[in-house]
């Protein structure tokens, strides 16, 4: 019996219907799960934690865990609400993995998973880009401004 491409796709298991619909991911399409994915990672206060993180001020460090606290200085003008939210959607999604040590107090760290890894030289490159082309930017700004 030959079988065509809609019989095939009745016969799939649900992984293989996942795997296959994963394949044809499009972030350009509106319905793809992958732009919802896309717009959580581009956030400010997410790639500046995904940079941050174990590598401090100046990002040039491997990655390793950091405190709370550390992060907070790192990331200067971010509010406790806000890192704290930044912090538990990055959890979520599995980028950053939360360790609590039973000390007095509580002594809390974060650090990259593989997958949050996966994503942090990208993140850290867009902060280095961002930081060396501002100047350029911002010129571009003031003479489209002034056509106007």
């Amino acid at each position: 019996m030959r079988r065509y491409p809609e019989d095939a796709m009745a016969t799939m298991t649900a992984a293989e219907k996942k795997a296959t619909a994963k394949a044809e991911y499009n972030a350009f399409l509106a319905a793809c799960p992958s732009q919802q994915l896309l717009g959580r990672v581009s956030g400010k206060w997410v790639t500046l934690v995904l940079s941050a993180l174990g590598s401090g001020p100046d990002c040039d460090g491997d990655p390793r865990p950091m405190r709370y606290s550390e992060l907070a200085r790192v990331l200067a003008g971010v509010s406790p609400k806000m890192l704290t939210q930044t912090l538990r959607s990055l959890e979520r999604d599995g980028l950053v993995a939360r360790t609590a040590i039973a000390t007095v107090p509580v002594s809390v760290t974060y650090e990259l998973t593989a997958l949050g890894l996966s994503l942090h030289e990208t993140v850290r490159q867009l902060k280095r880009w961002s930081e060396a082309h501002r100047d350029d930017v911002a010129a571009h700004q003031a003479r489209f401004d002034a056509d106007e």
